[in-house]
């Protein structure tokens, strides 16, 4: 499926809220800050251009917002990308790449001199901190199986968190209900013999986000009543498999109208190895047909999966609308800062996967959506790269909170204020698979360390936007002149 651009009609309308918004109330006092987390959210979304979609809620924060057309995540996995979030830090090591990341950088130990996370940070400058639902990696904030004993358990983020809650309800677990479906079963139970989708006629609540939106909305009643500013973390599991959503979701869409990939094939000059095999997806039951580099699945199968991600992405924005709209209801918004994040892409049959571990452009660009009081809407264009990694000092300088310790971004408040910031190194970095990938705003060069040879993929976003040529042996002189900027991201990881 195509990466939908934005229309000329959103930008006017954009140009229309702008006017509004310069008018609008300016913050007084410290900001609150409203974090929302979507696990595999594409910008397959309405303020990213995408009309068929159903996304009532993110179009209407979109229009009242700074909307990032490219943004990359750093780690096109869950646990990983969250921790390059929540430090402000590139990977370091091949540890930095899994889902446990946070068990390598988090630590045990006494508070230290430097915060753990910018949750932490937060903290210890006076915000009360409560995190709901998926912001790390562990569904409830715990790891758990963390010492010798069968009940050994940790916080994930020992003292980032005043408050962490999760209601696990019919489903027993945290875990289980990341997995669930709407009869409380879930597939690690059942050993993969479900399917990965459902479409049950039930209400918001017979799935996870429908109870983390409803303790979102119950805690913000209760942060308006406090004295202290807040950071308020929010993570919701869908579009995540399963495509799990009530029938009213799957109701939006005629599945004949919904579009296969544009891009379906395999890219022409590249190691199949730059390619994940599907374990994710194929951890499920899927009929006759499994997904597979050597061929496609049917174009039917296809679309009927596409249209569960789209009635997932539908429920998730349902869930969001609750939130925002019960800040606003609380008389908030108009000092907290809204920033609905995705953790990475996912591939819906771009080049034969139906998963996220590549680093590819669709594994790698999420939303990034943020909304800070005082400041007019804007839609940043791709010729503005930004990374997951930004929001951290960003939200630091916004809430004139002092970072005196090394964080790897770059803020973003100037290219949100101006539409530009010529300061701003206009570039990101990602890692996985043994390859490490730069994009810039027009290319996107991959350096694999598998063997003695490294091998190199190139992909000229002005030309190809889908990535279906890798034309790193026909353009060498362009991946001399890219190779400087590539190797500032090299962290060494793949040394260590």
């Amino acid at each position: 499926m195509n990466v939908l651009r934005v229309s000329p009609y959103f930008l006017m309308l954009c140009l229309l809220v702008s006017q509004w918004a310069c008018n609008s109330p300016q913050p007084s006092g410290p900001m609150n800050v409203l974090f929302i987390a979507v696990d595999d959210l594409r910008p397959d979304i309405g303020p990213y251009g995408n009309a068929l979609i159903k996304t009532p809620n993110l179009d209407k924060l979109g229009n009242t917002a700074a909307v990032f057309e490219n943004h990359y995540v750093q780690v096109p996995t869950c646990g990983a990308s969250r921790c390059n979030l929540l430090t402000g830090l590139l990977p370091g090591t091949v540890d930095h790449l899994k889902n446990s990341a946070f068990e390598t950088f988090m630590s045990d130990e006494p508070e230290g001199e430097s915060p753990e996370s910018m949750v932490h940070h937060f903290r210890r400058n006076g915000y009360r901190t409560v995190g709901i639902g998926k912001i790390s990696h562990s569904v409830d904030g715990v790891i758990y199986g963390y010492d010798e004993s069968p009940e050994g358990a940790r916080p994930e983020m020992p003292h980032s968190w005043d408050e962490f809650l999760f209601d696990a309800d019919k489903w027993g677990t945290g875990w289980n209900a990341f997995f669930g479906y709407a009869d409380g079963s879930n597939r690690q139970e059942k050993k993969g013999q479900v399917a990965p989708y459902e479409m049950a006629d039930v209400s918001d609540r017979d799935y996870p986000d429908g109870i983390t939106a409803d303790l979102a909305v119950q805690k913000l009643q209760e942060l308006k009543a406090g004295k202290q500013p807040f950071f308020l973390g929010v993570g919701f599991f869908k579009p995540h498999l399963p495509f799990t959503a009530p029938k009213k979701y799957w109701d939006l869409y005629d599945r004949n109208e919904i579009p296969l990939t544009q891009a379906p094939d395999i890219p022409e000059n590249i190691h199949l190895a730059s390619l994940q095999k599907m374990g994710e997806f194929n951890q499920y039951k899927a009929g006759d047909e499994r997904a597979s580099l050597d061929s496609a699945l049917s174009d039917d199968y296809a679309r009927k999966l596409i249209h569960a991600y789209y009635a997932s992405v539908s429920y998730v924005d349902a869930q969001i609308g609750k939130v925002v709209d019960e800040l606003e209801k609380q008389g908030l918004a108009d000092n907290t800062i809204v920033i609905v994040w995705g953790d990475h892409g996912w591939h819906l049959g771009e080049h034969r996967v139906w998963g996220k571990h590549t680093t590819f452009e669709v594994a790698l660009r999420s939303p990034l959506i943020i909304r800070v009081p005082g400041m007019a809407p804007r839609f940043i264009a791709g010729n503005s790269v930004v990374s997951t990694i930004d929001i951290y000092p960003s939200l630091m300088e916004w809430c004139g909170i002092p970072v005196d310790f090394s964080l790897d971004g770059q803020p973003l408040g100037t290219l949100i204020k101006e539409g530009t910031d010529p300061k701003r190194e206009n570039v990101s970095y990602s890692y996985f698979n043994k390859g490490i990938t730069m994009r810039n705003d027009r290319y996107r060069l991959t350096r694999y360390f598998r063997d003695q040879n490294p091998t190199v993929e190139l992909y000229d976003h002005q030309t190809d936007p889908l990535e279906t040529r890798n034309i790193a042996a026909e353009q060498p002189d362009v991946v001399a002149a890219l190779m400087p900027l590539w190797e500032k991201g090299n962290t060494g990881l793949y040394s260590n």
